[in-house]
Parts: structure tokens; sequence; C-alpha cells
């Protein structure tokens, strides 16, 4: 799975990173400056070629990492009237610089998505039956998601592109809007499904090591197993906050109050878990390195 690229010598890697504003764009540059990894934010556009290539003459990287793109805001919703600008950074600007690099011989690394899949009948809820990275998509209820399984099924043809299924992102930041425990903590009714999720604090620093291993292809980049809505709020309460509560709704009551259907399924993460043996079970990983570091109940 590996691509014959520089810099496999660790002294001398160099990353250019794209998404410096966002969330995980942003954790990258702290995780590179804390392991004394070179690294450059990207200026350019993705979608404009000229100012991707002159981001890659002028940093000389040994790796590119993609966390650039749209998600909208304050959810997937916004995607669904801003159709356009969703093809744009999606498709189009992740397409570019996957073919940028390509002509380089330049890895990227790309944090794509894994809500490109629902529960079906090869993969009921509750059957531990995940979905591998060979599977289709089978989930295009939202715009952002068809975006998503559409540019993953043409960058299979990229054989310089490492892309990483990620779920329903948590760190252990519980200030951060955009993780999935502060959402949820924060709405009115939740659901209650199980789902494959990523712990960032465990999983960007394998992000890296998979750059430095020059892994490619597509990998499920998920905790193994799963966890739900209300297992999640249950720590929430054992952990953080003793007094919290909340209430439930069903998917056909949340389809009432969202303007696009949710992805909800399980991801196969067994690959990941034989190039990495240490990576922590779903609910192990959210005890260790979310609410324990955060706790504020007593024991």
């Amino acid at each position: 799975m590996g691509f014959p690229s520089n810099g496999s010598e660790e002294k001398s890697l160099k990353f250019l990173i794209y998404g410096r504003t966002g969330w995980i764009g942003g954790l990258l540059g702290k995780l590179c400056t804390a392991q004394g990894i070179q690294f450059e934010y990207g200026s350019g556009r993705l979608e404009n070629r000229s100012s991707l290539e002159s981001d890659i003459a002028v940093v000389k990287p040994t790796h590119v990492f993609n966390a650039a793109g749209v998600t909208g805001r304050p959810n997937v919703d916004w995607c669904e009237t801003h159709k356009v600008e969703t093809i744009r950074a999606n498709v189009v600007g992740t397409l570019t610089l996957a073919d940028v690099c390509r002509e380089r011989g330049l890895v990227v690394i790309n944090f794509a998505t894994g809500c490109i899949f629902e529960y079906d009948e090869g993969h009921p809820l509750g059957s531990g039956l995940g979905f591998k990275e060979e599977d289709t998509p089978n989930f295009i209820g939202s715009f952002y998601s068809k975006t998503k399984a559409m540019v993953e099924d043409l960058l299979r043809n990229y054989e310089n592109v490492c892309t990483l299924r990620v779920r329903m992102p948590i760190s252990s930041d519980l200030s951060n809007p955009r993780n999935f425990i502060t959402k949820i903590s924060r709405y009115e009714k939740v659901v209650d499904i199980p789902n494959s999720m990523t712990i960032l604090d465990e999983l960007l620093p394998i992000s890296i090591e998979m750059a430095k291993r020059n892994l490619t292809g597509i990998w499920n980049f998920t905790n193994p197993g799963v966890v739900s809505h209300n297992e999640i709020l249950q720590m929430y309460k054992d952990y953080i906050d003793s007094d919290f509560t909340w209430k439930n709704f069903t998917l056909e009551e949340q389809a009432k109050v969202i303007v696009a259907p949710r992805s909800n399924n399980e991801l196969d993460a067994s690959k990941l878990k034989k190039e990495f043996p240490e990576l922590l079970s779903i609910k192990e990983s959210l005890i260790e390195n979310v609410f324990k570091p955060n706790q504020k109940v007593k024991a």
C-alpha cells in the first residue's frame, strides 16, 4: 500500500497542510510542532491549480495533507442550498490537489468522510458487520455526502492518495463547537443510534505516521466498534456533569427539524487496526482520551 515518495527519512520530513482555519488542520499544525516536524500551511485555493503549484514550489514538501473543504455552517444542511460552492471545494479542489501532487510524486493524506454509508440489509444495525474500504457508498441522502462519495470514487484512480474516512469526529477539547460530543450535549433532543466515530487525539498522530510510511488507498479512519449517542451522553454525565440530562427523539421526529438526512453506520476498522495494533476501541478511547482528561465528577 506504500507509495515511493520523498522524505521517508524522518529528519527530512516537511508537510504542506491545507485547512489552516479548520479544526483538523489546526490540530495537525500543533502536532507537527510538538513532534518537531517542519510544516507550512498552504495559501492557495484548492480549486486554483496554479496557486497549488506555487505553494509546492515554494514549500518543497515531502507530503501534503488535505484538511480543507466544505462541511457547511452550522451543519451539512448549508450544502443543500450552496451546491456549486460545495462541488468547487469538495470535488474540484480535492481532485486538483491530488492531480498536482501526483505529477510531482507526492503522497496526499486526504481527510475524507465515512458519512457515505448507512445501515442496510447486508450491514444491519447492531450486527457488528461494518462497511469495508472496498464497499460502494450507499448513502447519498445529503448533497455533502453525495459530493464526498463522488470524489472518493474518482480518487481511487490516484495511487498517490491516502483517503481517510473520518466519522463524527471527537476530541478532548469539549469547548469546540465542531466536537461531536459538544454538539450533541447542546442539542435540545438527540437520536440514539450506534455509530463508528473518530477520536482525533488518538487518530491524528496515526495520520502523521501513515504519511511517514507512505501509505495510500482508502482507510476507514475510525476507532473499532460503535457507540451510541446515549452511551456518550451517559459518559458525559458520569465524568463531566452529574446533573446533565437529555431527551431522545426518533429518526422520524429528527427528519422534521433537518433539511438533509444524516448517515448512520458502522465502518470496519480492521485494516487500520492491523496496521496500528495499539488502536483502542471507540469506548476505550472515549474514556482514556476524552473523558478521563476532562473529568470533573469525583470518582
